[in-house]
């Protein structure tokens, strides 16, 4: 693999925070535990992280709740807390490179999107929120002439956001920007994979002034520090982005403690839906190939389903092959690689597995379906598209989160909707055609939180993500939706004399 060198000696020269942060400070688990932490792109060691568990959550909620009750954030006025938020901003911008190159090492993503996508959507995601903190109103209902009614809103209390391991800063911005605008204080628990970004991104909200015990971060394993965070009494929130199977956990956990509100976000089986009255395929194929293979697969909105109309299946196929090919993989740090490493080894295995099965269904391998730069120590996988799939195969409709493509032949718009929709999860779809109407009856028929046409796109930060079905439950996050599910509505009814 070609090195790039100014990646690597930057690499080189990093010291990584490996305790948790908690009430404004740098502490060790209570246990002293540590668990490994490693460069999915080559097997190496980076960092022993401490091994948060039920002490070192309840340590956190209680700061976290002092503080709240305190009023140093919660009640501190909308315009102050924006300016807070605002300087977070601005500090995470000016640590882009080195929360970029740290981003990349911890998950093996390729540099080129850490610094153009993953840090400044986080950049943006947070200004977006900090500029909302002052401009969500409070309301008044109509009423008797004797009586004043209001309804408002305040914030939920103490909040838990258990982050997932593919965007580790950009999915735990997306709960800690609304929810720290609304007054909440926040327990984030990183994956186990991704611990190392979150930990120092803490230093920077405390830098920008938001008062200790508002941010905590507890790394840890899911059965300790993520249960401990489900099942916790003083919590009175949870948002969790991640598998469904875990997902299904955190309701268990609230039904089982204090019956807290949930939020989740729980992956998909999307369909990029390709029309035969599309004149010009280019834009189209590059699409296609982003949908599958941005962030190696690893995104929970990945078209990983092709639905293609018969009568251009053929053409779309053979074009969109070299596309797949032109996607590089190979070392995250040089700035020419598309594709990098899968997250760790065990994920590397799931993903092969899921390969040889669809050999195994009967579908047909058109293109890769190989591991590859197995001589680095990393987890690679080449671009690899299945022809000839049925929609009751395996590889149609379970969450393989790698850069596999399933293609599905349909006659027409109605087989292609029944397709598009014939699945457990409803996260978000792609459209492609050149007719208006048809674009708009289609879009309205596919049932997912995201219906993007002629391109793949989550929008941007003021429209609201979130699925249906297994994809999602009680909330959304982005736009101003992901500000309600962090406070509470409040109706104060008052008789006047």
């Amino acid at each position: 693999m070609n090195a790039h060198p100014d990646f690597h000696g930057k690499a080189k020269d990093l010291k990584f925070e490996t305790r948790a942060f908690i009430n404004g400070k740098y502490v060790e688990a209570r246990s002293g535990e540590t668990f490994e932490t490693r460069n999915p792109a080559t097997g190496k060691l980076l960092a022993n992280v401490s091994a948060g568990d039920a002490a070192d959550v309840d340590d956190a909620v209680k700061a976290a709740r002092t503080t709240f009750e305190a009023g140093s954030w919660s009640k501190m006025a909308p315009r102050d807390r924006k300016k807070a938020l605002l300087r977070f901003a601005d500090l995470i911008e000016k640590n882009s490179a080195e929360l970029a190159l740290i981003e990349t090492l911890d998950c093996g993503k390729p540099i080129n999107d850490s610094m153009t996508v993953d840090l400044p959507d986080t950049v943006e995601t947070l200004r977006w929120h900090a500029e909302a903190t002052d401009k969500i109103y409070d309301q008044m209902s109509s009423a008797p002439n004797d009586v004043v009614s209001m309804i408002v809103r305040e914030p939920i209390g103490v909040v838990g956001g258990v982050i997932p391991w593919n965007f580790p800063l950009f999915v735990a911005m997306w709960k800690l920007a609304p929810a720290l605008a609304g007054g909440n204080s926040i327990i984030l628990k990183p994956a186990e994979q991704t611990s190392l970004s979150l930990l120092r991104l803490a230093a920077l909200a405390s830098e920008a002034g938001i008062p200790d015990g508002v941010v905590n971060v507890v790394p840890g394993m899911g059965p300790t520090a993520g249960r401990a965070i489900g099942l916790h009494r003083d919590i009175d929130c949870v948002s969790f982005t991640g598998s469904g199977e875990v997902g299904r956990y955190f309701l268990k956990y609230s039904a089982e403690s204090n019956m807290k509100r949930i939020i989740l976000e729980c992956g998909g089986k999307s369909p990029s839906i390709v029309m035969d009255d599309i004149k010009d395929l280019t834009p189209v194929l590059e699409n296609v190939a982003s949908a599958i293979l941005f962030c190696q697969g690893e995104n929970c909105s990945a078209g990983s389903r092709l639905v293609v109309h018969e009568g251009i299946k053929d053409r779309l196929l053979e074009e969109l092959k070299p596309v797949f090919e032109s996607w590089t993989v190979g070392d995250p740090l040089n700035t020419a690689t598309r594709i990098g490493s899968m997250i760790e080894k065990e994920h590397l295995d799931k993903v092969l597995s899921y390969i040889e099965l669809g050999r195994k269904e009967g579908a047909k391998v058109a293109l890769g379906g190989n591991q590859v730069l197995a001589e680095t120590g990393g987890s690679f996988v080449e671009p690899t598209i299945f022809d000839d799939v049925s929609n009751r195969m395996r590889i149609a409709r379970e969450e393989i989160f790698g850069p596999v493509l399933s293609v599905i032949t349909v006659k027409d718009e109605e087989e292609a909707l029944k397709v598009a929709n014939d699945t457990n999860y409803g996260l978000a779809a792609s459209l492609y055609t050149d007719d208006l109407n048809r674009a708009h009856r289609m879009a309205k028929s596919i049932r997912a939180g995201t219906v993007s046409v002629n391109c793949y796109s989550e929008g941007d930060f003021a429209v609201p993500f979130g699925g249906y079905k297994e994809s999602g439950f009680g909330g959304k996050d982005k736009g101003l939706a992901a500000h309600d599910q962090y406070t509470e509505t409040k109706a104060i009814w008052i008789q006047l004399r």
